[in-house]
């Protein structure tokens, strides 16, 4: 491959995909860093980072000219030219990259552990989405469990902070937990920290097809078919966590309980296809989960380092409990992007399985 390959979808169609080549974007001015990206995960997550990306500012992240768009991925990288006379080539990162075999940011705010990337395009954008931690230092970092970082990391801290948020507010007296899109890895990773820490009732909403297995996961208490919404039985106060998007679903769920609905929390968006607004609904208003806020928080009470603690005592027993039924299905090329990308969208992808992808091909 002699230049740049780049993947895009249209912002107003996202089913519509194109692959542009170009020249390898290397170092122009000081302080600026070239990244090959080695590989990249793709997940329903991504899918979400779409439907909301003009809300939070997802397609600022890495621009594209108009109508394209391109979708953040958690990926792995190595630094392959540098002007930044603290960033060495060599050196392997993983944060958000696009789609793409490269990418060049302005390097800054320089530490033994992470850099972020300075440009001014990604200035208005929370610190969290313009880190690149160095695998070197990173205490989290396994060479050997690459696959299940990408695939997990982002979506783990998520989860994480949502728990966190409601073990903070005690759930607002919730001791039941209604996680719509059972199946998605980022509602798997909820229900366990849940189920792990003793919170309540755990009932995972899904797909008949998905049924059989999330209730092998073991990580919920009960696993209710979308269509049998109305015969759930739950005393007591109830809260809500969408990763569906919905809005059939999320009507079933506030009519089910009503008042006894203490909180509804928007995390992902699953069925995007199926999405509208939802007026008038009984109980708890719903409200958008924005991570980063809780990161801040935490941040402050706990400071970096024990926040990075807490996070890393949960990520080790998770990791032991994914290895019981993830299965890792690697891709290579513009044609398995392209392939897995649409799947995804149309939502026909398995739910054990992780896709990581490349835009090179694997190394044998």
């Amino acid at each position: 491959m002699d230049g740049a390959i780049d993947f895009a979808v249209r912002r107003d169609e996202w089913r519509q995909t194109r692959c542009t080549t170009g020249p390898v974007p290397l170092p122009e001015a000081p302080g600026q860093v070239c990244f090959r990206i080695d590989r990249f995960a793709l997940t329903s997550n991504n899918v979400t980072y779409a439907l909301i990306g003009d809300m939070l500012g997802y397609w600022t992240f890495f621009p594209a000219e108009a109508p394209w768009g391109r979708i953040p991925a958690m990926g792995f990288a190595d630094v392959i030219a540098s002007t930044h006379p603290e960033v060495a080539v060599g050196e392997r990162v993983f944060g958000f990259f696009p789609m793409a075999t490269h990418l060049r940011i302005e390097a800054g705010d320089v530490r033994p552990g992470q850099f972020v990337d300075a440009a001014p395009h990604r200035q208005a954008t929370a610190l969290a989405y313009r880190q690149y931690l160095r695998t070197a230092t990173d205490p989290l970092y396994d060479p050997v469990l690459e696959d299940t970082i990408l695939l997990f990391r982002g979506l783990f801290l998520t989860s994480f902070l949502v728990d966190d948020f409601l073990a903070d507010q005690d759930a607002l007296g919730a001791r039941t937990f209604v996680i719509s899109s059972a199946s998605s890895k980022t509602a798997i990773a909820l229900a366990s920290l849940l189920s792990h820490r003793k919170a309540g009732r755990v009932i995972g909403l899904t797909s008949t097809r998905n049924a059989a297995f999330v209730d092998g996961l073991g990580c919920y208490d009960e696993v209710v078919p979308y269509e049998a919404i109305a015969a759930i039985t739950a005393e007591d106060p109830v809260a809500f966590i969408d990763h569906s998007g919905d809005a059939a679903v999320v009507r079933a769920v506030h009519e089910r309980f009503g008042d006894a609905l203490v909180y509804s929390g928007i995390v992902g968006a699953t069925h995007w296809d199926r999405g509208g607004r939802n007026k008038g609904l009984p109980g708890a208003k719903p409200a958008f989960f924005f991570a980063p806020s809780q990161i801040e928080k935490r941040t402050g009470e706990w400071g970096a380092d024990g926040f990075q603690a807490r996070v890393g005592e949960s990520w080790r027993w998770f990791v032991a409990f994914t290895a019981g039924w993830l299965r890792v299905v690697r891709g290579y090329g513009e044609a398995d992007l392209e392939r897995v990308y649409h799947e995804l969208v149309d939502g026909r992808t398995a739910p054990a399985e992780g896709h990581v992808l490349s835009l090179w091909e694997w190394p044998a």
